[in-house]
């Protein structure tokens, strides 16, 4: 455990003649451990979906050829792509999901005689929690189920603009056909086919339906390439050195200010920004020395923690140890955390906490979508400003034991789901394709764990004061 310098240190000296893969969960991350590896003279190469496609085929053909190396990469290589015979999986932190995590100590034990093998290297306390919680589900057998996004109604008004285009025009009455009346593409959706008439996405004419002005203005561009993909990405700019393109940065690292020059970190090098071609999204560099900082935006919906990575994590925290090899120094780390967590796990149940500063805090330990929905469903307890967490919720200064009964007594019956903030409806695609509130509670049923919070809910609470 400890900075990224430690965990190059450890890749470094740990395992040397064999071919190793690395996975990070963020291409800032990936980029800061592929260059600290390349300065402690490691052969390393990096993968992520912001480098170029020639210069991450370049790094994976270069990693299947060589012996003695490190790839760095995201979930880029978690399954598909073919970089030869691995010897070591190594996951900086933890992969949010046992599905995840599956496929990459899969990447190991391929030859015969081989086994499969992962090392964690946690950077910090979450990260260790993080990976004992999800060893621990591990263990047990368990892995996420495979289930569709609910409600995908925006996914029903791009289908339906697609068709349009594809076939020119189509019956008004007859479209529910081309998907032989599955839902949501029946009849149901016809509100949303009467929003893109009445909004000019489709033109209407004799019983026939048009691809119509406003959807050539919104994804017409490059022959309505917009129109074909279901999600959407932030912006981001081209970095070229010379004609070569190295791969995307964020226009933030572009717009920041800096003293002295401006300078990129990408494929694992400092870059020196010699001109920014803003019409163009284009930004032109040279090679420098170091120095470089990289980053990229998330998207405007956080993810957050399973419901059931969660209550591991609280598991492991109330004694229980994930049936793998651990160092001594995580020994000792885990045995920390476990004290400084007293007053916030409970084997009984959730913990309501009144710290000495007043502040009150419901350990829910429900993930992130059980507590967002909590949040809505309690509004009148739980402040509704704070951002969503995976443990706990941020509760009213004044709170006592009868307004909690009086708030919580019938909640199992009237859960609502969260509200969907005005960045995060941007950030769905084809949103303003729909009415509004559609948008909205497609997001809201996205963002939601309704069975998750109903049983945080039935829990019997415990209240504490430090």
């Amino acid at each position: 455990m400890g900075s990224v310098h430690n965990a190059a240190k450890v890749i470094a000296a740990l395992h040397r003649g064999e071919k190793r893969l690395v996975f990070c969960d963020s291409r800032a991350l990936v980029e800061e451990l592929g260059q600290k590896l390349r300065a402690l003279d490691v052969t390393t190469f990096l993968s992520h979906a912001s480098l170029s496609v020639d210069e991450r085929r370049r790094a994976e053909e270069a990693f299947a050829q060589e012996r003695d190396c490190v790839i760095v990469a995201t979930s880029t290589l978690e399954l598909g792509i073919d970089v030869g015979d691995l010897d070591r999986v190594i996951q900086i932190n933890a992969p949010r999901s046992v599905a995840a995590f599956l496929q990459r100590i899969g990447r190991t034990g391929r030859r015969p005689g081989s086994n499969r093998n992962c090392l964690f290297l946690a950077l910090d306390g979450d990260g260790l929690l993080h990976a004992a919680g999800l060893l621990k589900l591990w263990s047990e057998g368990w892995v996420e189920a495979v289930v569709p996004p609910p409600e995908p109604r925006h996914i029903v008004a791009q289908q339906v603009l697609a068709l349009s285009l594809q076939q020119h025009r189509v019956g008004d009455q007859l479209w529910p056909e081309e998907w032989n009346g599955l839902a949501p593409f029946d009849k149901s959706a016809d509100v949303i086919v009467g929003h893109l008439v009445e909004q000019g996405y489709l033109d209407s004419d004799s019983g026939m339906l048009f691809i119509g002005p406003e959807a050539e203005l919104r994804f017409g561009r490059r022959h309505f390439m917009d129109m074909l993909a279901v999600f959407t990405a932030p912006p981001q700019f081209t970095v070229l050195s010379g004609r070569t393109e190295i791969g995307r940065t964020d226009p933030a690292l572009l717009t920041a200010k800096v003293q002295g020059p401006r300078l990129l970190l990408l494929a694992g090098r400092s870059w020196r920004v010699t001109y920014i071609d803003w019409k163009r999204h284009r930004c032109f560099v040279e090679p420098a020395e170091g120095g470089g900082r990289a980053l990229w935006m998330t998207g405007a919906t956080a993810q957050g923690l399973s419901y059931r990575m969660v209550r591991a994590m609280r598991d492991v925290l109330l004694g229980a140890d994930p049936p793998v090899a651990l160092t001594t120094r995580a020994m000792t780390r885990l045995a920390a955390l476990r004290d400084d967590a007293t007053a916030a796990v409970h084997p009984g149940g959730p913990v309501v906490v009144r710290d000495k500063d007043g502040e009150v805090r419901w350990w829910t330990w429900a993930g992130f979508r059980a507590n967002a929905t909590l949040i809505a469903t309690l509004e009148d307890l739980a402040d509704p400003t704070q951002r969503y967490d995976d443990a706990g919720i941020r509760l009213r200064p004044d709170l006592d034991r009868q307004m909690w009964r009086a708030a919580t007594e019938d909640a199992t019956e009237r859960i609502c789901l969260p509200d969907v903030s005005e960045k995060a409806l941007a950030g769905l695609k084809f949103s303003t394709a729909l009415p509004r509130r559609l948008a909205t509670a497609t997001l809201a049923a996205r963002l939601a764990d309704v069975e998750a919070a109903a049983a945080v809910l039935r829990e019997p609470v415990r209240f504490a004061y430090l």
